[in-house]
């Protein structure tokens, strides 16, 4: 346990956290909608502070990152809770901890040191560490000592997050934050609130931030059949994507299956006409990389020129072949937005 960052101290015995969107008004022996930061005494303390959940090693394309040091291996971590309250959350074991006021004791998880995280990334040969699994933002206090040192050391950082996090929290990893992949769930408030509890503007302001700051971004969007692709949500979100953060950003659109579901046991899993058109969708609006996810043997995983369409990275599950050079087109030297 340790006293939270981004936090301030009101006149009575609340706080206001100021570490994502929800802005949390916590009364004291309270924690906040992600559970793992509670007022003590007048102080807000982050309770997963350095205890991971999961770790180990993923290959880059798991993220799904297809553009960022492509073939490449990553350290992955995660600490319990999350921020939103997504019902299609795959990762519901660690991350739907609203509930955490329940538990006694010490919180779950390995206790870990940053340079423990550091030293087992290089051990594995890995160039760069992801946060990932629950969302990155309810763990910064264990994330950004380890940022910070990755660097030192010569690694990457990479967020694989919801976007939901504040201007102040970004401005603390942004010196440190190498690539990120969001998730953009839907494209209606009314669906955010409904399915996630939290709110869609603040997640396309921080999309267009961190283009601004020039990180390698790439998106991804579960395509939950009847929920994603009505009220022209697709439409909307390729446009978005082309017009707000160029049509050079990849977009990873997924498919959706109740089994690993958190509460959407009865929807139906994401039919292949359902995703051909979504990826229509985007490649119409002018989108350069559209990827389609949780799909075997799709030639829509590969990486082709939107100049002269060589196949230029092919990907068979994780086995990843390159043929670019240098991130450049193999064939007519085209710019394919690739960190090598």
């Amino acid at each position: 346990m340790k006293e939270a960052l981004l936090y301030k101290k009101n006149e009575d015995t609340s706080v206001d956290c100021e570490l994502c969107n929800h802005f949390c008004h916590i009364l004291e022996n309270k924690a906040g909608i992600c559970g793992v930061r509670r007022n003590i005494k007048a102080k807000l303390y982050s309770l997963n502070y350095n205890r991971l959940i999961s770790q180990g090693v993923d290959p880059i394309e798991r993220k799904p990152l297809f553009h960022f040091l492509p073939g490449s291996l990553t350290y992955s971590i995660a600490a319990m809770g999350c921020n939103l309250s997504c019902l299609n959350c795959q990762n519901w074991q660690i991350s739907q901890l609203n509930e955490v006021e329940k538990l006694d004791g010490e919180f779950p998880g390995e206790l870990i040191k940053a340079s423990d995280i550091v030293q087992r990334a290089q051990k594995e040969n890995c160039q760069s560490i992801s946060y990932t699994y629950t969302e990155p933002t309810i763990f910064l206090e264990t994330a950004l000592p380890i940022m910070k040192l990755a660097h030192q050391k010569g690694l990457k950082n990479v967020w694989v997050s919801n976007g939901y996090m504040s201007q102040k929290c970004l401005d603390l990893i942004l010196p440190y934050l190498d690539a990120v992949n969001i998730d953009l769930k839907f494209f209606l408030e009314s669906k955010y609130k409904k399915f996630t509890k939290a709110s869609l503007k603040p997640i396309l302001d921080n999309l267009i931030y961190l283009k601004e700051k020039n990180v390698s971004m790439e998106i991804t969007t579960l395509l939950i059949p009847g929920e994603t692709n009505v009220e022209q949500q697709l439409e909307y979100m390729a446009k978005f994507i082309y017009k707000k953060l160029g049509s050079d950003t990849p977009w990873h659109i997924s498919k959706f299956s109740a089994e690993i579901s958190y509460k959407l046991l009865s929807n139906r899993e994401t039919s292949m006409k359902e995703m051909e058109k979504a990826y229509q969708i985007g490649k119409k609006i002018g989108l350069k990389y559209v990827y389609l996810g949780n799909i075997a043997a799709d030639d829509r995983e590969n990486t082709y020129c939107p100049k002269c369409e060589t196949l230029n990275i092919e990907r068979q599950g994780y086995i990843i072949t390159r043929s670019d050079k240098q991130g450049l087109c193999r064939n007519c030297k085209e710019n394919l937005n690739i960190v090598i």
